[in-house]
């Protein structure tokens, strides 16, 4: 097993701030799971308006970080360099629960569970701790790939 900074993390995906939302790569088991961390601050630029009175990460920007760990998970799993022209989309999500708020100053534990790889078609279960409280959790599926640069 193995783990990443966020100087790897920057090499493979090609999100950046203010939508980069993992931090860290705890481990890594190629084809099989990947446990990743996201730290929740207040100077998350949606924090503003999602709510002024009382801040809450959106639903979508945690699913949007389990699909980023997930797409960690499956550059890993297939070997491919941060030098290749290829991208894992986000293809499909199913099963999606909110089980309890995360907010500033919590760390949103990302874990990726590989359920089926077929035909370039990755599924995943994907659940979000904070501390040892489940606060979303979804199955989700992402595509390669291969992009033009331009």
């Amino acid at each position: 097993m193995s783990s990443m900074d966020i100087h790897k993390i920057l090499k493979l995906l090609p999100h950046r701030y203010p939508i980069l939302l993992v931090d860290r790569v705890l481990e890594v088991d190629k084809g099989k799971s990947i446990k990743a961390l996201k730290n929740v601050s207040i100077n998350e630029p949606y924090f503003n308006g999602h709510f002024p009175h009382r801040p809450v990460m959106p639903g979508v920007l945690m699913v949007e970080a389990l699909a980023q760990a997930a797409a960690l998970l499956a550059f890993e799993s297939f070997d491919i360099s941060s030098q290749s022209n290829n991208v894992f989309y986000f293809a499909g999500i199913d099963g999606v629960r909110f089980k309890r708020p995360v907010e500033p100053g919590d760390q949103l534990l990302l874990n990726i569970e590989v359920l089926r790889m077929k035909a370039g078609v990755m599924k995943f279960k994907a659940q979000g701790f904070v501390g040892e409280d489940l606060a979303v959790e979804a199955e989700l599926m992402c595509t390669m790939r291969t992009i033009e640069q331009a």
